[in-house]
């Protein structure tokens, strides 16, 4: 004996259940968009802050170790920030500000780290002072600085450096989750 036709069950998906499935899914994507490109920005952020704090850590650690005066540069060239990590004195070392491979120094002095901060990107660095002079014997640096740390968005992270060459994070805007309030 045969089923009707009538009471046989369908399988597979209408068209309507298709198209109705892809409009949740697309509502849902198109919420979370902004908030990935502000996790993006704030990733950002820190990876730069971050990247900062170990070059002044740096600059510290081999001005002990080669027993000499260690700078750290900030060059600003059309809205691009780089800076340097050096022997010898800060007017011997530039940067064209396209790239950390056109940082050079000058004789007397040497390169020995170098970061680059495009014109128009995500993160930009500006800084209190333009040369900060990591000094091996008695361990210090001078003069302090704040360097900022600056997203598009407005947020910020500064980078707070002491006589003894410490390095304190914080937020002046205290809108970043896990910084402290400047």
């Amino acid at each position: 004996m045969s089923v009707p036709a009538t009471t046989r069950s369908q399988h597979g998906i209408s068209l309507i259940e298709t198209l109705t499935v892809l409009s949740i899914v697309s509502v849902a994507i198109g919420s979370a968009l902004p908030g990935l490109g502000s996790l993006r920005q704030k990733a950002e952020l820190q990876g730069a802050a971050g990247q900062i704090e170990t070059d002044i850590q740096f600059a510290r650690g081999q001005a002990v170790a080669l027993n000499r005066s260690v700078q750290l540069t900030l060059r600003e060239v059309g809205g691009a920030t780089c800076y340097m990590v050096h022997v010898g004195p800060a007017a011997n070392c530039s940067c064209d500000g396209r790239a950390p491979s056109t940082a050079s120094c000058g004789s007397g002095s040497e390169l020995l780290r170098a970061a680059f901060f495009a014109a128009g990107g995500p993160v930009q660095v500006r800084s209190s002072t333009k040369s900060m002079t990591f000094d091996p014997v008695r361990g210090t640096v001078t003069p302090t600085a704040t360097l900022r740390i600056e997203a598009t968005d407005g947020r910020a992270i500064h980078q707070v450096v002491n006589l003894l060459g410490r390095v304190r994070t914080c937020s002046p805007t205290a809108r970043i989750v896990d910084e402290r309030a400047c």
